[in-house]
């Protein structure tokens, strides 16, 4: 492939000096790092603890941080440059980023108190912590404020009662952001958050039974808290703020989410341009019949549609101007387009397509994920309806 139609799926030139540079380190790290690994922990499904590490000395885990603390200071615009690259080489790694920086580690720095952030933050930047969010549950997943998992206030300590679900890094993590209701009447004026250790007795984990369509390479649990005791001081914000932390670490998760699906869009992009310009059918290459350009062409397009929609969102961010209707229109916008554009690779790479030997298989799986959780598309749409609408509340 040649070097100029190349920059049509790899438009570092959209980017300032400065981006383009910190996107070509990212992106030699997801090769050198993450991309010998992609397709083996996909098919073994295997979660690889080196993996963490990697990205906690590449300074990934604790890039949006600040640097006052330790972190990379990252811009928002890096996050999402940061997120596509990783989730174009392998999307177990991106998935695992985003629970740890977005919804963990940002959480912890905005809504921890001091002591709370410098028992926790310094581990989970480098990657010697696992962390987890521990909001999903049975009966509550999009609708968070109904959650059943009760604290039980027990003079200066809480018990926990109840279970979560598809917990992602639940199985490995060594701390949860655990959200509990002290009283279901309250709804979500109920929900506190609690920092638990995942060693404390009564807690029992799983993995979720089954093998799941995508991110096979990712932890996945079931938690069941059976009179976990937590004391007051593990209380994350304070007593009835839960679903305000659990919603700000959602909006900050979902910028990855979006980017993600960018870097899947344009891998499943660039393997369809490479299979399609060596393929030949009827004497000629696939990439020369006029209805394989047509969905090449449909794919490049949408692709960068959807990649500039991520940066509006991620440079507004920036500026202080983003909406909640901005990230949504994002998140909504590129993984489904993602998805159309993983469809039909696979279906241009014909029945190779349908075999892990070639990375669109394991593309569409990982994408059908980037649709659902942190706010399903058609969540989504609920909130942009809402907003237009005027009926928000």
């Amino acid at each position: 492939m040649s070097a100029a139609s190349s920059q049509l799926w790899l438009p570092d030139s959209d980017l300032a000096a400065e981006e383009a540079a910190f996107a070509q380190r990212i992106r030699a790290f997801a090769h050198e790092k993450l991309a010998p690994h992609a397709r083996a922990i996909d098919e073994q499904r295997l979660f690889r603890r080196e993996m963490v590490t990697d990205l906690g000395k590449a300074g990934i885990l604790g890039g949006p941080l600040p640097a006052s603390i330790g972190g990379g200071n990252w811009t928002p615009m890096q996050l999402a440059i940061a997120h596509e690259e990783l989730g174009a080489v392998c999307g177990n790694a991106r998935g695992f980023c985003a629970v740890q920086t977005g919804l963990v580690t940002q959480c912890l720095h905005r809504f921890g108190n001091p002591q709370q952030q410098q028992r926790w933050l310094p581990g989970l930047m480098s990657g010697a912590t696992i962390g987890c969010f521990a909001l999903t549950e049975p009966e509550a997943g999009s609708d968070a404020a109904s959650l059943r998992l009760r604290a039980e206030r027990r003079g200066d300590r809480f018990v926990l009662h109840g279970q979560k679900h598809w917990i992602t890094n639940g199985g490995v993590a060594d701390v949860a952001i655990v959200y509990a209701t002290i009283d279901p009447a309250l709804l979500k004026q109920g929900i506190t958050a609690f920092l638990v250790e995942t060693n404390r007795p009564g807690l029992r984990r799983e993995p979720m039974p089954g093998i799941e369509l995508g991110h096979r390479g990712s932890d996945h649990a079931a938690l069941t808290f059976d009179g976990v005791e937590v004391e007051s001081s593990a209380i994350l914000g304070e007593i009835g703020s839960g679903f305000t932390v659990a919603m700000g670490g959602l909006h900050a998760g979902r910028l990855s989410v979006a980017a993600g699906a960018v870097g899947i869009h344009r891998a499943a992009l660039a393997a369809t341009v490479e299979f399609t310009t060596q393929r030949q059918q009827f004497g000629k290459p696939l990439a020369s019949f006029q209805m394989v350009q047509e969905r090449l062409a449909d794919m490049l397009t949408s692709l960068v549609q959807n990649r500039g929609l991520v940066h509006r969102c991620a440079r507004r961010r920036q500026a202080g101007t983003e909406t909640t209707a901005d990230l949504a229109m994002a998140k909504l916008a590129a993984t489904e387009a993602a998805a159309v554009a993983c469809d039909q690779a696979l279906q241009l790479h014909g029945a190779r397509g349908y075999s892990s030997a070639h990375v669109p298989e394991r593309l569409l799986r990982d994408i059908q994920a980037l649709r659902i959780y942190e706010g399903s598309s058609l969540i989504q749409k609920t909130m942009l309806a809402r907003a237009l609408t005027g009926s928000a509340k």
